[in-house]
């Protein structure tokens, strides 16, 4: 198989902010290095001629060669005859033909299995179909029965919306990434998280913003968990944004819910510098044992300027991630900006996914309960399990969501992350969710896995740790300076 060739191009498009103050070979080394371990440059890619990417970045040609040359003496790069550099992870075989001894298991989608229900409401709905065969099927803002019972969503929620505020889309990644488009100019500022969803900031960096990162810590030991509120706010008031993007309810990865009263702060901040505020929601019902009373982000708006808070859902992360439908709930005005923006990437969501969605959302009530329960099992069978294996990590708690932020106490997650690939399980290393190769110390581990592939992860992980302890990865002078 052919490497997969990465262009000049796109290679300045993943490094983004790359340069520090040291020496411009080690950093442009340190940070495909990063790229690298966290899948973003994908194996067996082949970089770009020394010279084309220096002249794309600015660089002489000896300074990519010396940072490519640190990369091979590390491991991270090999020569292929007649394919150059190629990208691989050190310590990795070699690709081969034979089967892996270890099944593999890949806990990297955090996704629950498909509601049982689902094959059944699909049927129904392949009979509502009929009905729309008259017209085109192209449709940027989505089939108005879909719409009307998204819309009746919110307002159960305690979120007065009218149908003319949904758009719907091909899942909720689309809709981040059709709204960063629209509303994100090249060197916009952009406030997010971090750690964060990473296909969220990838789409804002693509779109051209300059990402102001906020910190939000999980709920662990001598921790005060939670968002940095004094950083929001500060970031919101000096930087003045045009866009935040946050997840309120059960954030990914760390499981935080912002409080009510920090929502209420937080958005009238944004309505006073004007920064429109995306909260995605794809988790946000997601509820095990939580307390208190938590609406819609949007909710808690300022009332002069409901306008700048926009929600993004889908049904990916409560009925299955196979069913590409999300939304987008915002003002009437950007409804129709982003209508008209999209047409030029695609023509709408697919009618038999919508009609299936429509049916869903009646039953949603009885498919999140159903779905709270697996996830207090996977829950507590992780937290139980993580706790036997490994005391010396730090598991937080978490009330809701789908995944835990465990503290290894090392900075080692990458290697981690590659030690257990050898042991056939697929798990995103920390700095997959940081902005620039932060959280080594940590690991993103999904609970809503069922209880036979639970105990198989945990094998898995437990002799990749214990691989780790005995024979560390050679130290490249990286990741053991990042936390």
């Amino acid at each position: 198989m052919s490497p997969n060739q990465l262009t000049a191009r796109a290679l300045e498009t993943l490094l983004g902010e790359w340069r520090t103050n040291g020496t411009a070979y080690r950093a442009l080394a340190d940070r495909i290095r990063l790229l690298t371990l966290d899948g973003r440059i994908p194996t067996d890619s082949r970089l770009p001629a020394e010279r084309d990417l220096g002249t794309r970045l600015g660089l002489s040609r000896t300074t990519v060669t010396a940072a490519y040359g640190q990369l091979r003496s590390a491991g991270y790069l090999h020569s292929v005859q007649g394919s150059g550099s190629v990208t691989r992870l050190p310590g990795a075989p070699e690709p081969t033909d034979t089967p892996s001894q270890h099944p593999v298991l890949d806990l990297g989608q955090a996704v629950l299995p498909a509601w049982p229900g689902l094959a059944e409401v699909a049927a129904l709905a392949a009979a509502d179909l009929p009905r729309h065969l008259g017209g085109s099927g192209f449709d940027p803002v989505g089939l108005p029965e879909l719409r009307q019972a998204i819309a009746e969503r919110y307002r159960a929620r305690g979120l007065p919306t009218e149908p003319d505020q949904i758009m719907v889309t091909v899942g909720a990644q689309h809709a981040i990434a059709l709204l960063a488009r629209v509303l994100v100019n090249r060197g916009d500022r952009v406030l997010i998280e971090t750690p964060t969803y990473p296909h969220a900031y990838e789409a804002l960096r693509a779109a051209g913003g300059r990402l102001m990162p906020v910190s939000v810590t999980a709920a662990l030991p001598g921790a005060d968990p939670g968002w940095d509120e004094a950083a929001l706010l500060q970031t919101l008031e000096r930087s003045n944004p045009v866009l935040g993007y946050l997840m309120p309810d059960f954030q990914n990865p760390t499981g935080q819910t912002m409080p009510v009263a920090q929502r209420e702060r937080v958005l009238a901040a944004a309505a006073r510098q004007g920064t429109l505020l995306i909260s995605d929601e794809t988790i946000g019902e997601l509820d095990i044992d939580r307390v208190g009373d938590f609406g819609p982000f949007a909710a808690s708006a300022d009332a002069a300027r409901p306008d700048l808070a926009v929600t993004v859902g889908s049904v990916g992360k409560s009925v299955w991630g196979g069913l590409r439908v999300g939304w987008i709930r915002a003002d009437p005005g950007l409804i129709r900006k982003l209508a008209a923006a999209r047409l030029a990437n695609d023509l709408g969501t697919p009618v038999l996914e919508q009609l299936i969605v429509t049916r869903l959302i009646e039953q949603l009530p009885d498919i999140l309960e159903s779905r709270r329960l697996l996830l207090r099992a996977g829950r507590d069978r992780l937290t139980e399990g993580l706790a036997q294996r490994f005391p010396e990590w730090q598991v937080p708690a978490v009330d809701g969501g789908i995944t835990l932020w465990v503290n290894l106490g090392r900075p080692v997650s990458s290697q981690l992350a590659l030690a257990a690939r050898a042991q056939g399980l697929l798990l995103p290393a920390g700095p997959r969710f940081g902005i620039d190769g932060a959280f080594e110390r940590f690991l993103r581990i999904p609970f809503c896995y069922g209880p036979d592939d639970m105990p198989r992860a945990l094998d898995a992980l437990a002799l990749a740790w214990e691989s780790l302890l005995r024979h560390p990865l050679p130290d490249t002078g990286y990741l053991a300076d990042v936390v």
